[in-house]
């Protein structure tokens, strides 16, 4: 906590030296849907995305020994992202986190869902706060801001990783409608 405090006057200033990446930025419109984002929106401008979406069966095989085929694929995500590929998730599960960490350490740039919208003084925690500041981040929410709501439900967690999905495709789809 005492951390927390001694940090609220360095974060002000970085709010304030980059306001653009820390204002709620209403109605970005993704494949026909629409979000409320903090952080770089030119993300939504890159050449490559890709999904993290680990799946339970890998978790399940890697609790039984197998964990090969979970170690390749968040490895490749990883990959991906060293080749400069946009990685887009809402990072629930905790090897989602885990790869979301690796993103963060390496500085590469990724969309992060959120399951919640943003207050009107919203601002990323820790070191979201600090890849927000230096442009490698953009929050979506498909929601508005609810203040009661606590915790995730399956169906929250089902429909963001379907939103990851379209949102690559349609970004995707995008990007190649330019070239």
């Amino acid at each position: 906590m005492m951390h927390y405090v001694r940090m609220n006057p360095q974060r002000l200033a970085t709010k304030r030296l980059m306001p653009g990446f820390f204002r709620v930025q209403k109605g970005i419109e993704i494949g026909g849907r629409s979000f409320d984002g903090v952080g770089n929106v030119a993300l939504l401008h890159a050449g490559h995305y890709d999904v993290v979406h680990v799946r339970s069966v890998w978790v399940k095989a890697a609790e039984h020994g197998d964990s090969q085929t979970l170690r390749d694929y968040m490895n490749g995500c990883v990959l991906a992202a060293r080749k400069g590929t946009v990685m887009v998730s809402p990072f629930i599960s905790p090897q989602e986190k885990q790869v979301m960490q690796v993103l963060i350490n390496e500085q590469h740039p990724f969309i992060l869902l959120a399951d919640n919208g943003f207050r009107d003084y919203y601002k990323p925690s820790d070191a979201l706060f600090d890849a927000c500041a230096a442009g490698r981040v953009l929050i979506l929410s498909p929601w508005p801001y609810d203040a009661d709501k606590r915790h995730i439900s399956r169906a929250d967690c089902v429909s963001l990783n379907s939103m990851a999905e379209e949102f690559c495709m349609a970004m995707e789809t995008e990007v190649r409608g330019k070239r």
